[in-house]
């Protein structure tokens, strides 16, 4: 059996990694991602593009931008897309190598534009920002830019020069010509926030000003920050971590037309070992998630959108059971003491408020209350939402057969049949 995902995001072939470009245009859903299509493994970065009117059901489009221009000449690095004069405006990392052994590099930041959603064309004025500000080393990248009142904002991902990470705030009337408005905020130190912060994103949610990054060269600490690089928020000043599973990176946002803020992520970690290489191709994006905000604290869950996927459902009373498919939604009450085990390959167990899953390695979580639990399940893949999405955990998880769902005392789940 295939690894392929069914009712996610993946590419044909080749290789996939950061969402880009998430956005609506003329009545479509617009995602694009960093891609490189010769190979399974990360190359020269590409954006390859899907689109979809339901954020379900995703069509391939040809890819929206190709590297090699002087300006890009190493990568079309990551980016963000906005509507302006009924164009859609791609604006994207330029990355040129300087040497043959990739050690150093500079970066700057570029603009594409498309009639149609579908074929771009670069800035012949290229790059629109050359070079990063003063007190930033060569790590400047990810802009993610969006409309406020009559001006356009951009919030991109950098290094300070003592080493620690930080973003950086611009403006712009036309997407060409940018003021730089100075830092807008950075790492307490190294060990504790990291050495650069990558794919920011900037909103408010509920009137609370939310900094979503992906920080890399956070130290473990504990039962925290387990991953090779980590995701997650400040609102205040404390950073908390977003998803506590083993695969979820630079998650990105965008604002729905229905008002929704809307996130999707890359469902993988740097240095995985990526079984799928031998079908052909590596990497996916999660499903989408409908961010809210609760007590300043992050909830995430499926798009409503995830009904038109449902087909047979039905409640199971539940020890060991052989799962109708390896498209399935589960859905079931928690409490202490509850173990969950899929085929042997992944486990979670609540003990004491605090949730821990195994998946080769731990990672661990906590929650306030027992209430409820959702998984998602697709043929390689493993999402989890806890009370109402208070505690996320995202795993790929290869099933090469239909799973089979234990509990370690009979429970009541219901078991929904997905479609692709």
């Amino acid at each position: 059996m295939t690894y392929r995902l069914k009712y996610h995001v993946c590419p044909e072939h080749g290789w996939i990694n950061d969402p880009n470009g998430f956005s609506y245009f003329r009545g479509y859903y617009h995602l694009f991602y960093q891609y490189y299509p010769d190979e399974p493994v990360w190359g020269p970065m590409h954006w390859g593009h899907v689109r979809s009117k339901d954020l379900v059901h995703w069509e391939n489009l040809p890819i929206a931008l190709i590297p090699g221009d002087k300006e890009d000449l190493d990568g079309c690095f990551s980016g963000s897309a906005v509507e302006y004069n009924n164009r859609l405006y791609l604006i994207y990392t330029g990355n040129i190598y300087d040497d043959p052994e990739h050690t150093t590099f500079h970066q700057n930041v570029n603009i594409a534009w498309s009639e149609d959603g579908i074929h771009f064309h670069k800035y012949e004025g290229n790059p629109v920002i050359s070079e990063p500000p003063e007190d930033n080393t060569y790590h400047f990248r990810d802009p993610k830019v969006w409309r406020e009142d009559d001006h356009f904002k951009m919030i991109i991902g950098g290094q300070k020069e003592d080493g620690r990470g930080h973003v950086l705030i611009y403006q712009s009337d036309d997407l060409i010509n940018w003021d730089y408005l100075g830092e807008y905020g950075h790492a307490s130190t190294i060990d504790h926030e990291g050495k650069m912060w990558e794919c920011p994103d900037l909103f408010r949610l509920n009137g609370v000003n939310v900094l979503l990054m992906s920080p890399q060269g956070i130290k473990e600490d504990g039962e925290k920050y387990r991953n090779y690089h980590q995701t997650g928020y400040k609102i205040k000043d404390t950073f908390i971590e977003l998803d506590h599973g083993h695969d979820f990176y630079a998650a990105t946002t965008m604002l729905a037309p229905d008002g929704r803020r809307i996130l999707m992520a890359w469902m993988d970690m740097w240095h995985s070992e990526f079984p799928e290489k031998e079908e052909g191709w590596s990497g996916a994006m999660t499903f989408p998630r409908e961010l809210t905000i609760h007590d300043n604290h992050l909830y995430m869950m499926p798009v409503e959108e995830l009904a038109l996927l449902r087909c047979e459902s039905k409640k199971v009373e539940v020890t060991d059971y052989l799962l109708p498919s390896r498209q399935v939604e589960i859905d079931l009450d928690i409490y202490d003491g509850v173990s969950l085990n899929l085929s042997n390959l992944y486990t979670l167990t609540v003990n004491n408020h605090k949730v821990t899953v195994m998946n080769q390695t731990e990672r661990v979580g906590t929650i306030k209350e027992y209430q409820s639990m959702k998984l998602l399940i697709d043929s390689s893949s493993v999402e989890v939402f806890i009370n109402g999405g208070e505690l996320v955990f995202t795993d790929r998880v290869y099933f090469k057969d239909t799973p089979v769902l234990s509990l370690n005392k009979k429970m009541t789940c219901r078991i929904t049949t997905l479609s692709e």
